[in-house]
């Protein structure tokens, strides 16, 4: 049961319920902690069994950073700090952290002090941040650093770059940037919340893009045949570098370096619920620093193309038509790199999605949901007809690009090798592009050649059954199946195809969202309600891995919404 102000953050109400949580609005009052506090502790008389946490009393709260955040800050810097950054909100984080690191600044933002019970004499000054300082640096952050922060992220940045002036060529300044874009989708990422608050005066024009010209689409371009450029070839055989342990390294020159080495979970009540022996373990794509298991092959195709002087900083143009995960992944690697980005999606793709493509930098061309791949108006096409009409545009294509497979070849198979001490009996993982399951599976088969590989395609897609092309249809699910053979998804490395549909999909991702609290999408439904179904016929002492593509941030209008479920004919569960 959670305790809310009036008018609180609606995103953040989504995901608590999404959990399973309870919201109650705290009764109206000029102070919204007291008024929440008081509500809270007037519902804990009258619910049995219940507890009163009071994070702003609770020394936990503190002993989490001084334990916690503290040491791996001065991990991360080998004990040389110069100034720490924090914002103020609870108190906790700055007090935590100022007992063990002395040199901190705290910064509140737009006029608030939420100080907590525990007010630690900082020895520092504090800088007060106004709202449109801080969503005009956050916005930055997101469009030239490719870091998908919060507004508070971005008060913290606005009060650092103040607060570092003082200090000397050689020293540092660490910032703790608190939360995401996840939380902001309808706030300071809108530019009409922006104007409507007066955050901002107008909205810059956006020049609308879509090509003048148009021709025939299969003479030049086929997505089942290999790619003919230089950069989408990767020579034979494949060769990754030695491989060391997944250890997450503590310090990053750039947001890109973060992608990878994402944790694995055994799922523990899903599987008992279901009568499931087998051991279930899933990859936690989704936190990744763009949200999903896209932003790896992102990266290996932009250093593919940067490598072969294919793209060029302040004069290239990457154009990608996408699903709007690889294109998230690539407007992060064009914000960092200093490219102009143009991503081409289908319009059943979700509003999230667009919103945070367009907070990194890159320009939007929307099409027809079920054109087929060979029309000239389809993603696909649209993009080819862009390449043509703009100098310096480049399309990866994931669909022809090696760089795909290879990014999981040489990094996520390694990583769930590592993880499960080479003993793995199934794989379980969706078919979009056909990068991840390609890529994992010819590693693993290189490993463990008795791991059984299960490929997963939604109703209404072809890649189960290619000689069957008459009977797609629409489905809802995003990030998976096609009306065509990618040609980078090698059908030969998968032993056995699992249909999927739109209801076991976000029926299975809505309870492991509530039930085990992984924040994942659509397709991560898809993927665990069939890896459930391997896992049972294997039965006790097997164990069953599948991928968490992406997170709830680009489905909070979708699925973890009970009027979208209602209206699209899903059983509530």
């Amino acid at each position: 049961m959670i305790v809310a102000p009036e008018g609180s953050n609606g995103e953040k109400e989504s995901v608590e319920r999404a959990l399973g949580a309870q919201i109650v609005t705290a009764d109206g009052g000029t102070d919204e902690s007291l008024s929440c506090l008081r509500k809270a502790q007037q519902l804990q008389k009258i619910t049995p069994d219940s507890v009163l946490l009071d994070y702003h009393r609770e020394i936990a709260n503190s002993m989490c950073h001084f334990d916690g955040t503290a040491e791996e800050i001065l991990d991360g810097l080998d004990g040389k700090i110069d100034m720490v950054v924090i914002g103020v909100g609870t108190g906790a984080t700055i007090t935590g952290i100022s007992k063990k690191i002395k040199a901190v600044v705290g910064v509140n933002f737009g006029g608030k002090d939420f100080g907590g019970t525990d007010r630690t004499p900082l020895g520092g000054k504090q800088i007060e941040v106004c709202n449109s300082e801080a969503f005009k640096i956050a916005r930055e952050l997101h469009n030239k650093e490719g870091i998908l922060c919060g507004g508070s992220s971005g008060a913290i940045v606005a009060g650092a770059l103040s607060a570092a002036k003082g200090l000397k060529k050689g020293q540092n300044c660490v910032l703790l940037l608190p939360d995401s874009v996840r939380d902001c989708l309808n706030k300071h990422l809108n530019d009409e919340w922006m104007i409507a608050n007066g955050f901002i005066q107008n909205r810059v024009p956006e020049k609308h893009i879509y090509p003048q010209n148009t021709f025939d689409i299969t003479a030049v371009y086929d997505p089942e045949k290999a790619g003919e450029e230089s950069f989408q070839k990767m020579p034979e055989p494949w060769q990754s570098v030695p491989y060391s342990p997944p250890i997450k390294a503590l310090l990053f020159n750039d947001i890109a370096a973060s992608i990878g080495k994402t944790p694995m979970v055994k799922l523990q009540k899903l599987p008992a619920a279901e009568g499931v022996s087998a051991e279930i373990l899933v990859k936690c794509e989704y936190l990744n620093a763009g949200g999903s298991v896209k932003d790896r092959i992102a990266r290996k195709m932009v250093e593919l193309a940067e490598s072969k002087g294919v793209l060029r900083p302040g004069h290239s143009t990457i154009i990608e038509p996408t699903s709007g995960n690889t294109g998230i992944g690539l407007a992060l690697m064009a914000a960092i790199r200093g490219y102009r980005c143009i991503i081409v999606m289908p319009q059943k793709m979700s509003w999230e999605k667009e919103c945070v493509l367009r907070a990194l930098g890159a320009q939007i061309v929307r099409t027809p949901s079920h054109k087929h791949y060979t029309d000239p108006d389809c993603h696909i096409g649209v993009a080819l007809r862009l390449q043509r009409e703009i100098p310096g545009g480049v399309i990866l294509d994931q669909y022809r690009n090696d760089g795909n497979p290879f990014a999981h070849y040489e990094g996520t198979a390694e990583e769930i090798l590592w993880a499960c001490d080479w003993k793995l009996d199934a794989l379980v993982i969706g078919a979009g592009t056909g990068g991840t399951v390609s890529g994992i599976a010819k590693k693993v088969r290189e490993k463990l050649p008795d791991c059984k590989i299960i490929a997963v395609d939604p109703k209404g897609s072809i890649l189960a059954n290619p000689s069957n092309r008459q009977t797609t249809h629409g489905y809802e699910v995003e990030g998976v199946g096609y009306d065509f053979v990618p040609y980078e998804l090698d059908r030969q490395l998968v032993d056995e195809w699992i249909i999927s549909d739109d209801a076991n999909a976000f029926c299975t991702a809505r309870r492991l969202i509530r039930e085990e609290g992984l924040l994942c999408g659509g397709s991560s439904g898809a993927n665990v309600w069939a890896a459930m179904a391997v896992g049972k016929r294997m039965g006790i002492g097997k164990r069953v891995v599948t991928i968490l593509p992406d997170g709830i941030r680009n489905y909070m209008s979708k699925f973890i919404d009970d009027e979208w479920m209602r209206a699209k004919g899903f059983a509530l569960n």
